[in-house]
């Protein structure tokens, strides 16, 4: 899913997922989240979310989806915080 999404072949994600029970495949899940956000594709991950993105008038519109421009972000100088010493005392 996450390879179509890059592909631009989704235009948006419902995806119902039990937020109380610890899931084996957590990593993909996160994984699919991520994509989805970095490519601004509306995910849903409940039933309200998915209504609002059905019911939409953008579902019978064109939509122009955005995409943001990482490259500066990835290139961005990151400083280095001091090391932290710890001093113990009685």
């Amino acid at each position: 899913m996450g390879a179509k999404i890059v592909e631009g072949d989704i235009d948006f994600v419902i995806f119902f997922w039990d937020p109380l029970q610890a899931q084996p495949h957590d990593p993909d899940v996160k994984a699919l989240l991520r994509v989805a956000v970095v490519w601004n594709v509306p995910i849903a991950c409940n039933r309200a979310s998915a209504d609002m993105i059905i019911s939409s008038p953008l579902m019978v519109e064109s939509y122009r989806r955005e995409l943001l421009d990482y490259e500066s972000y990835q290139e961005r100088e990151i400083e280095q915080e001091p090391d932290l010493i710890l001093v113990a005392s009685n």
